[in-house]
């Protein structure tokens, strides 16, 4: 069970990883609503709507499956299409967490929370499984 939570966590950060470079002009841009949480919170999980946690556990879901599939495509590729396949899939990485609902700063900043606050994170957990 240990195993499969630290694969959880890896995946939640490699997640968040690949999105924030790849996104990050975005993040800038919209005009996103903040993530209702208060930094020197003592409990920051009560702040986070289980709706925001639930769209950002499908997010974690869909964002994993686009990056695989993105990283197969990619090394499948010639080297003439890897950029254009890169592109892409920084596109479809976005979209798999606005399709939930959610902007990729909110996402970002619930996986920012839920790799410092073991409740937040454990909750994410449940969804996922």
């Amino acid at each position: 069970m240990q195993s499969s939570t630290r694969l959880s966590v890896l995946v939640f950060a490699s997640s968040w990883l690949a999105l924030t470079p790849t996104v990050s002009a975005q993040i800038q841009s919209e005009s996103s609503r903040p993530l209702p949480t208060t930094p020197g919170l003592s409990n920051p999980s009560a702040s986070i709507p289980d709706n925001k946690l639930d769209a950002a556990a499908a997010a974690v879901k869909s964002v994993s499956m686009v990056k695989r599939d993105y990283e197969q495509r990619i090394a499948q590729a010639p080297e003439s299409d890897k950029s254009r396949l890169a592109n892409e899939g920084k596109q479809a990485l976005a979209k798999s967490v606005t399709d939930q609902g959610l902007t990729i700063a909110e996402y970002t900043a619930i996986l920012q929370v839920a790799q410092d606050d073991p409740v937040v994170r454990d909750k994410i957990l449940q969804r996922i499984k």
